[in-house]
């Protein structure tokens, strides 16, 4: 009997974790809007296509973790940067400036203000059909 009680004290608190864990994620998800602008197949790279989007995080959101398989620039329109590239330092980008990443270089992109938020546009270079970004570890 004495085990019982463990083991559903022990789920129901796994399962409270994983709830509070997942409400965090949702909220911060909800923070994050990214609208594809345009797209168009480039044609003197054969089977490569080139886009553009509109990002938008709220203060204090993040991208989390993630690549793009293909070439990515990045240009500030509204608001402050953190630019977190694996094995490297923080790059901070203001309005105006931009950035550019190689193919699957895992990166995140944080709001760093808790109060305005963030706009950047981002421009792909990528083969036809890629996805924009890819979630990393």
């Amino acid at each position: 009997m004495k085990r019982s009680i463990f083991t559903l004290a022990v789920t129901l608190a796994i399962g409270i974790a994983v709830g509070a864990g997942m409400t965090s994620f949702v909220n911060a998800m909800q923070h994050v809007k990214v609208q594809e602008l345009y797209k168009a197949d480039l044609v003197t790279s054969e089977g490569k296509e080139a886009s553009m989007f509109l990002a938008e995080l709220g203060p204090g959101a993040n991208m989390g973790k993630h690549y793009h398989p293909g070439d990515a620039f990045a240009y500030i329109l509204e608001g402050t940067m953190l630019l977190e590239i694996a094995g490297k330092e923080s790059v901070t980008l203001k309005p105006g400036q931009s950035g550019s990443l190689p193919p699957r270089t895992v990166h995140d992109d944080k709001n760093a203000s808790q109060t305005a938020p963030l706009k950047f546009l981002v421009f792909h270079v990528a083969k036809k059909g890629e996805p924009l970004a890819v979630p990393a570890q």
